[in-house]
């Protein structure tokens, strides 16, 4: 199985589909997956621009528009995760995943799926330590403040993805985890991005959930992107052999390194999308605690039995098939006549694919249900000079700017 892997995204599509219909006829090969590594932007029309945490100059519709309106279809099944340069109304809309548009699936806020036999799990977002015991109190449409805590990585969904058991083969997350540098050529890296030094030094460059995550699941691979270059690593864990590949890609525009190709074995297809039996029994077992507000997280009172769960879901599984619920086309798109269904429930669309899952599942609806909660003050309150390592220190950690790259040597 081909496997394109992707950086950040930043919403164009059309660029990066066509760069591997390229290499496709070039190579004379046939490319079976994309995975987007977050920063995918899944922007549907000038109301989702709202939710876009990024300075005005990047407020742009780009090209996924297109493809969710039916005008394009992805030549690919395209696999993404959430960075923190997302239409985050939308993507929690599918917190537990689903099509964001036909053939594009996200990941959830935390997530596994299948894909012909080759497991993929992903943790959406970026670490930041103030935000990350909390529960998901976010709801739109986002003040100043959650538009940018949105997608900050919360312990909940760290928990989950910790219950796994089973060997997952591809992992993802936005930020790299913390100290992967020490894996890999990080002189080569501090010479090209010489402002992270100093992170590397003080071992803070990275994510501590993401290091968690990858000494707790080991997979064979882990691809991330978020820092706008490239840089491999390789991780011997302690306990067997074991040995995680790690890759970072660059953002999409010209001659940058921002897509590589893998091939990993797989049996024959069709290679399709489907729903993890794992992961949906977690997922079953953990919805009745959800944090939903502000409040710190704690995970001791779930009830149900875990092998309970995977009987349950395996039950269902068998009677239902394992795809996942259809895509569903919920607002207007841009430049758009179409007529859709009028689903607004309190500000929040109701996405029919999260509806269905959990009816599935048999759990409630609760992305909607609980009193908006306020922000709480370690969101609001940041230091004059947070910083964040995308593109250097800046005056809010979250407000980065995009700019080109100095360094124009790098190819595809």
């Amino acid at each position: 199985m081909k496997i394109a892997i992707e950086g950040c995204m930043h919403g164009d599509l059309d660029n990066v589909y066509a760069t591997l219909l390229h290499l496709e006829h070039l190579q004379n090969t046939k490319i079976d997956l994309l995975i987007c590594c977050g920063d995918f932007q899944a922007v549907r029309n000038e109301k989702d621009l709202e939710s876009l945490s990024v300075p005005p100059k990047f407020r742009a519709m780009n090209s996924f528009w297109k493809y969710f309106s039916g005008e394009k279809v992805a030549p690919f099944p395209t696999i993404f995760i959430g960075g923190n340069h997302e239409a985050s109304n939308y993507l929690w809309e599918l917190y537990y995943g689903g099509w964001a548009a036909p053939n594009i699936y996200f990941l959830g806020f935390a997530g596994v799926i299948k894909f012909g036999n080759i497991r993929i799990g992903g943790l959406s977002g970026i670490y930041k330590h103030h935000d990350y015991h909390l529960g998901h109190f976010e709801r739109p449409p986002y003040n100043s403040s959650e538009i940018k805590s949105i997608y900050h990585v919360r312990e909940y969904d760290v928990h989950k993805l910790m219950q796994i058991e089973e060997p997952v083969d591809i992992f993802l997350s936005h930020d790299w985890p913390l100290g992967i540098t020490d894996h890999g050529n990080w002189k080569d890296l501090v010479r090209k991005k010489s402002y992270f030094e100093e992170e590397i030094q003080k071992k803070t460059l990275g994510s501590k959930p993401a290091a968690e995550l990858l000494e707790k699941l080991k997979p064979p691979y882990w691809f991330s992107a978020h820092l706008h270059c490239k840089f491999a690593a390789l991780v011997q864990h302690e306990d067997g052999g074991q040995v995680t590949k790690f890759l970072a890609l660059d953002k999409c525009i010209p001659g940058k390194k921002f897509l590589q190709i893998i091939d990993i074995e797989s049996k024959p297809g069709p290679h399709e999308i489907h729903y993890d039996e794992e992961w949906l029994a977690i997922t079953r077992r953990y919805n009745s605690i959800f944090p939903l507000t502000a409040k710190r997280s704690y995970f001791g009172s779930a009830q149900l039995d875990m092998e309970e769960c995977r009987q349950w879901v395996r039950s269902k599984l068998q009677s239902r098939g394992t795809k996942p619920f259809g895509f569903v086309r919920t607002v207007p798109c841009h430049n758009s006549t179409q007529t859709v269904a009028n689903r607004s429930f309190s500000g929040h669309n109701r996405n029919p694919q999260t509806e269905a899952l959990l009816e599935f599942l048999e759990l409630p609806y609760v992305l909607d249900d609980s009193e908006p909660a306020q922000s709480p003050a370690s969101s609001i309150s940041r230091g004059a000079y947070d910083y964040d390592s995308e593109d250097g220190p800046i005056e809010d950690a979250d407000e980065i700017e995009l700019p080109e790259e100095d360094d124009d040597d790098d190819v595809v």
